[in-house]
This record gives structure tokens, C-alpha cells and sequence, in this order.
């Protein structure tokens, strides 16, 4: 009982030696993620080959890596002009990077930005909620704001309807050489599924969102794009289009291989809990 209370007593010193008064919680948690990620990697890169290039600066998750990736297979070396719905407040999206490197681009989304963006050459923000109706609008008013008309990058998370959006900007006629969606990785491949739309869905937290990596796969073929890559964790996938298939020959075309499952770094559960609503989606006609 001696023994015990003295390993107790220098786990606690450990503790707060360590983590508390030199506040290396997040680092410890970092150097965990990634070791997390590295056995993954052992797992789906042999087919997904970008992830072995996937890092994180501002994304995410290893996403930026990723991104620079492509664009470096693309051809894509000069600065370009990206649109990202759902930023957050500016802090961490998948477009940070690309802003520091001489990009420029538009961010759309509800949520206040966490500085000023109205004096910036660079990028523009517009406010707003995002509707089927009204999502290509925004995009239109952000690039006349930047004085273009065409994009390089379009980036789409806003944890609901985002097949809808996706299928709404493509059939105006934009065609980004870049597509970056988050799908829903608790649907694999073969499977179809999306919520169905809701111009008010708010996340609850719950697998009750977006739609399936097998539904975007089907949207993009119809506008001549391929899936070339998931993200380690099981949230964004990355669609080029076909005029670069080229460039992405060491990439396989099956989906359910490409697919990534959910881990979102939690280490205790691997993807959100499931709603009773995506069950019940499942045995209704």
C-alpha cells in the first residue's frame, strides 16, 4: 500500500512538472497526434500516396501539406486565387497558408473573424449565413470584390449541406482546378448518403451531417473531376480535375480504397456518436 502511494505521489509531481507549470499539455498532446497519425499513415498511405506529404501548419489537420502537394503536381506554382466556405473565425482553416504564400482568395461564413480584413488587397470576407439559394451570390460578390472571375481552389466545410453547395457552385459553371469537401466518414464506400437539405441544419455534434464520400465522388464524375486523396483523419477529401490526372498516376480510382475512416484525434472513440435521425434515414423509402 506504501509502494502504491509513493508511485502515486510521483506520477502527480510528474504531472505537474511537466504539464502544469511548464505548460506542456498541448505540446503532449501534439507529439501524441502525430505519433497517432504516423501509424495510420502505415495503414492508408500505401493507397492514398499524398498522405505521406500531409503536414499541419494551419489546417486542421495535415491538410495543408496536402494541398501544397497537389498544386506542386498540378503545375500550380504562381500565387492563386482560392474561395473557402466556412472559416471559422480565421484562426485555423485550410487557406491560411496559402495566404502567406501570396495567394489570394475569399473567405464566406457566419462567424466573426478574430481580426480586420476591410483595409486587405489580399482577401475579402463576406459575413453571411450559407443557403443552396444564395451560396454561388457570395462567391460572386467576394471574387468582383478581388476584381476576378476565376478560381484555382475552392474549399467547402460548413458540416451540413455541402453536397448541395458543392452541386449548386458547379452547375453555375465554376470550375476550380482544386475541390477540398468534408465528407462524412462514417459511410464508406459504396454507400450513398446525404442529410437531406435544410437551409436552417445547425450540427448537433452527431454523424447527422454532410453526405458520404460515395455522393460527392458521383457529383464531382458529372463535372470531370476525380477523387485523387483523403485526409488522415477521415474528414477532407480532394478532387482535381481530370485534365490533371496525369499528374496523380501513382493514385488508384476505386473510392472504397482511397477512403480514409473517421479519427478525429480523440483517441477514445474514432468518429461522432450516432443520431438516431442518420439510422433512421437508413430504413426510410
Amino acid at each position: 500500500m506504501r509502494a502504491w502511494s509513493r508511485l502515486r505521489g510521483f506520477c502527480i509531481w510528474v504531472y505537474r512538472f511537466f504539464l502544469r507549470e511548464y505548460d506542456q499539455g498541448p505540446r503532449v498532446r501534439g507529439m501524441a497526434i502525430l505519433d497517432h497519425w504516423a501509424r495510420r499513415l502505415c495503414e492508408f498511405a500505401p493507397a492514398n500516396p499524398l498522405l505521406q506529404f500531409g503536414r499541419k501548419f494551419y489546417s486542421q489537420n495535415d491538410e495543408d501539406g496536402i494541398i501544397s502537394e497537389i498544386c506542386r503536381r498540378i503545375g500550380l506554382a504562381n500565387p492563386g486565387i482560392f474561395v473557402e466556405f466556412g472559416v471559422g473565425d480565421g484562426l485555423e482553416n485550410n487557406t491560411i497558408l496559402l495566404l502567406a504564400q501570396g495567394w489570394r482568395g475569399v473567405w464566406i461564413g457566419g462567424q466573426e473573424l478574430a481580426f480586420d480584413t476591410v483595409n486587405s488587397r489580399k482577401l475579402k470576407f463576406v459575413q453571411h449565413w450559407v443557403t443552396r439559394e444564395n451560396c454561388s451570390a457570395l462567391m460572386k460578390e467576394g471574387l468582383s470584390q478581388l476584381q476576378v472571375d476565376d478560381v484555382d481552389l475552392i474549399s467547402l466545410d460548413l458540416d451540413g449541406n455541402d453536397l448541395y453547395f458543392c452541386e449548386e457552385i458547379l452547375n453555375t459553371g465554376k470550375r476550380p482546378r482544386i475541390f477540398i469537401v468534408e465528407y462524412n466518414g462514417k459511410l464508406p464506400p459504396p454507400v450513398c448518403w446525404s442529410i437531406p437539405y435544410d437551409e436552417r441544419h445547425t450540427w448537433d455534434q452527431t454523424d447527422f451531417q454532410g453526405a458520404s464520400l460515395q455522393s460527392f465522388v458521383d457529383l464531382f464524375e458529372r463535372f470531370n473531376y476525380r477523387l485523387v486523396g483523403c485526409n488522415v483523419t477521415g474528414v477532407n477529401a480532394f478532387f482535381v480535375d481530370k485534365k490533371y490526372e496525369h499528374a496523380f498516376a501513382d493514385v488508384g480510382d476505386d473510392p472504397a480504397r482511397l477512403f480514409v475512416p473517421p479519427d478525429y484525434n480523440w483517441f477514445l472513440i474514432s468518429g461522432h456518436p450516432t443520431s438516431p435521425k442518420t439510422v433512421a434515414s437508413f430504413i426510410s423509402d
